[in-house]
């Protein structure tokens, strides 16, 4: 299990959790997992106030165990993935907390495919940071930082060459004050939309301050004032997005993944036919999926999760509900600004606008009770709750869904019902959470 490695990375309130003492031996260990001989990994961060003061202790723990870093700057985590593979680098680190607040800062790496670390993987690098090294190099041997960016523009023109041309939409984006303040706006700019860009002033206290895809209604507010056609918001890392329809709705990613999936399958390029998304993603997917003959697999939550199963299943689509979706033909690893072009495409090329493409799903009702409970596995697993939880599944039929299970952080049993009718879907998650607090 773990000690420092969390779902998505080391993550942590910088300075207090996540010390330049920790990050300088992140640095050197994650160098000594990802490297073979004298190697280069690929480093970029977000906007954070802690950037540069974390990005001086992990960069000299790479250079300290012989290893060259080249720094890219500040840009989106996707950019990272990317390029490790088309710089053929040892690997990437990315100093960023993606959508929390400005006091929390966190590393996560990729390797030379540009993947995310799996816990395995985590488990060696953690091994490595509490190993004392006695073979530190000196003189020339020692690792040096070298600052270019032009591997950005590399990223630009693959977006850009993988995008529709000749689109002719009002977009208003939100770039949350985060690493996408700049390049967002001005790939959208170079396909010829009519962009307004908001929070694109980074201070390193305001990325996601009230902004981006955790707070939308700026946005939303924004985009129903002045016709716009489509409100696009990433999270500070842009690793994510969300859409506002031209009505100010928000559009989230399960019914992205679906209007994207329906569009290719109708093009004749979604093979295999199927898309990868989470256990919690809304059974209203699963029902638009099966009327357009997609096949929908569901690993648990986590993007690295989704990833695999993408890669064993050779699916192109997947993702999760926060907006975090992967195109694998285009990237290893959720990437916002992909995403959204995406979308743009299949507006483009039906003509239809986001609020129609979104009407391909439909949403069931959700209800989700949380129950505080020691044992809560055992609990969880007690005949009479099974008995109730299977009488409640049969009753919903494949128009609706029971996920029972034990928080994997803290002593309660989570209670997720999804039906057709808001009442059904209320009264069976009552006569589960009656059957589990009988057993309490």
């Amino acid at each position: 299990m773990p000690k420092y490695f969390g779902t998505d990375g080391v993550r942590g309130i910088a300075n207090k959790e996540l010390t330049p003492e920790l990050a300088f031996k992140l640095g050197r260990a994650g160098a000594d997992y990802l490297c073979t001989g004298r190697s280069q990994i690929i480093f970029g961060r977000d906007t954070r106030l802690s950037g540069p003061m974390l990005q001086g202790a992990l960069t000299a723990g790479i250079c300290s165990a012989g290893h060259d870093v080249l720094d890219i700057g500040v840009v989106p985590t996707p950019v990272v993935a990317w390029l490790v593979r088309r710089l053929g680098a040892a690997g990437g680190v990315v100093l960023s907390a993606s959508h929390n607040p400005a006091e929390y800062n966190g590393i996560k790496f990729f390797d030379s495919q540009g993947l995310k670390l799996s816990e395995d993987q985590e488990d060696e690098v953690e091994r490595l940071l509490e190993t004392d090294r006695d073979d530190r190099p000196t003189g020339a041997e020692i690792g040096v930082v070298v600052r270019d960016d032009s591997g950005l523009r590399l990223y630009e023109e693959h977006v850009r060459n993988g995008s529709a041309t000749g689109m002719s939409l009002k977009v208003a984006v939100d770039c949350a004050n985060g690493a996408a303040h700049d390049i967002a706006p001005k790939v959208l700019r170079d396909l010829g939309l009519d962009v307004t860009a908001v929070n694109i002033e980074p201070d390193g206290s305001n990325i996601n301050l009230k902004c981006g895809s955790t707070h939308t209604e700026g946005l939303e507010a924004l985009v129903r004032s002045d016709g716009y056609d489509i409100g696009i918001a990433f999270d500070g890392d842009a690793d994510r997005v969300l859409i506002i329809d031209e009505t100010g709705r928000q559009i989230d990613g399960d019914h992205i993944m679906a209007l994207c999936a329906a569009h290719h399958r109708d093009r004749g390029d979604l093979e295999p036919r199927g898309v990868c998304v989470t256990v919690m993603t809304n059974i209203g997917f699963d029902v638009a999926m099966r009327g357009l003959d997609i096949e929908v697999t569901k690993p648990q939550v986590g993007d690295r999760h989704v990833l695999q199963e993408m890669l064993d299943r050779g699916l192109k689509i997947g993702g999760e509900q926060s907006g975090h979706i992967i195109f694998l033909d285009r990237n290893t690893t959720g990437d916002g600004l992909i995403t959204a072009t995406e979308v743009l495409r299949v507006m483009h090329e039906t003509g239809k606008k986001i609020s129609e493409l979104a009407g391909v799903m439909t949403a069931f009702p959700q209800v989700l009770k949380n129950l505080r409970a020691e044992g809560v596995k055992h609990l969880a697993e007690s005949p009479s709750v099974l008995d109730v939880i299977a009488t409640g599944q049969r009753e919903l039929g494949d128009r609706g869904r029971v996920l029972v299970r034990p928080s994997g952080t803290e002593p309660l049993i989570r209670v997720m019902v999804e039906s057709d009718s808001q009442e059904k879907a209320d009264r069976i998650a009552g006569d589960i959470c009656a059957a589990i607090e009988a057993q309490i």
